[in-house]
């Protein structure tokens, strides 16, 4: 199976450092804007289905990716963004001033981050490779579409390299509508070809 994890376009709170998590914002104009450049480069690929967090953002970038191809949609809570509880509608410079630990550690040591109300980077983690691992059990041999978030995309790829979740945060960088192909071998490894 081929794999393709793509991040939602931006966002106007993406733009001024807003924090969402599982909060719904809308696409700005950039992010429609990035959507449809990626929907040119999307239409090489002949996609069985395409699953996608049930967010408003993702929903709103899968639309422009995917809107002129009779193609399956599946929107999954399971695929949304790191739930950050008391954080979410906060800016990150109001965190970094108010709790300058816990900033740290979200953005500096992943693997040291808590916060009482929120997810850690370990269960977004174990929720993400959980989500992929039954998508990939339902489409073996298929080429699928992933629209998700950031953080979730950069912790499945953590895993799948094996690295250390201290290492969550290490490049590449997940753009807004960056775009990543692993493909899933039947021995059950599996390599990452390339991220956009």
């Amino acid at each position: 199976m081929r794999l393709h994890l793509i991040r939602h376009g931006q966002t106007d709170w993406n733009a001024i450092r807003r924090i969402q998590g599982q909060t719904d914002s809308s696409l700005n104009e950039l992010g429609r804007q990035q959507a449809r450049q990626l929907a040119a480069i999307l239409d090489h690929y002949e996609f069985d289905q395409v699953y996608c967090s049930s967010s408003l953002r993702t929903r709103q970038t899968a639309e422009q990716l995917f809107s002129h191809r009779q193609l399956p949609v599946t929107y999954l809570d399971t695929l949304r963004e790191i739930d950050l509880g008391p954080w979410e509608g906060l800016l990150y410079a109001e965190i970094e001033q108010s709790d300058p630990n816990r900033f740290d550690h979200f953005f500096n040591a992943p693997h040291l981050f808590q916060l009482e109300g929120a997810e850690n980077y370990r269960q977004l983690q174990h929720r993400a490779t959980t989500a992929i691992e039954e998508i990939r059990r339902k489409h073996s041999g298929e080429e699928i579409a992933v629209v998700s978030h950031g953080a979730l995309i950069k912790s499945l790829l953590n895993h799948l390299e094996g690295k250390p979740l201290a290492q969550l945060w290490d490049p590449p960088l997940m753009h807004n509508c960056s775009h990543t192909i692993i493909e899933f071998n039947q021995d059950g490894s599996s390599e990452i070809l390339k991220t956009l």
